[in-house]
């Protein structure tokens, strides 16, 4: 089993920064790709950012050069610095990633449990 741990969410500003981390512990072999994903209220999940194993990133235009995503391999962690936020990137935060596990190598997908980011006006 695979359990994922955001934490760092809260109320902030406009303009204000916030970082999020998410911590990954159980029968990890190997993690993938990690991300961040969204919600806001009324709208479907979007994706934030992702990272691969190697560093390489992506993310959503909305978000380009005001978030950065990064990742500690060692401590299956990864990172979102959300700089210059705005009220619309109100949402619930959730990490995913894409773990193979012991003992049978198996690949899953896997959610955190979320956190609110909530930005003021």
């Amino acid at each position: 089993q695979v359990q994922l741990v955001e934490s760092g969410g809260g109320l902030v500003q406009a303009g204000g920064s916030l970082r999020l981390s998410c911590a990954a512990s159980g029968s990890i072999l190997t993690i993938n790709p990690m991300g961040w994903y969204r919600q806001a209220p009324g709208k479907q999940r979007e994706l934030v950012a992702t990272i691969t194993s190697g560093g390489t990133t992506n993310y959503a235009d909305s978000v380009k050069g005001r978030f950065t995503i990064s990742r500690d391999n060692a401590k299956a962690t990864v990172f979102l610095q959300m700089n210059s936020l705005k009220p619309e990137d109100t949402a619930v935060y959730y990490c995913n990633a894409d773990v193979v596990t012991s003992p049978l190598w198996k690949s899953g997908d896997y959610w955190g449990q979320g956190t609110q980011v909530t930005v003021s006006s």
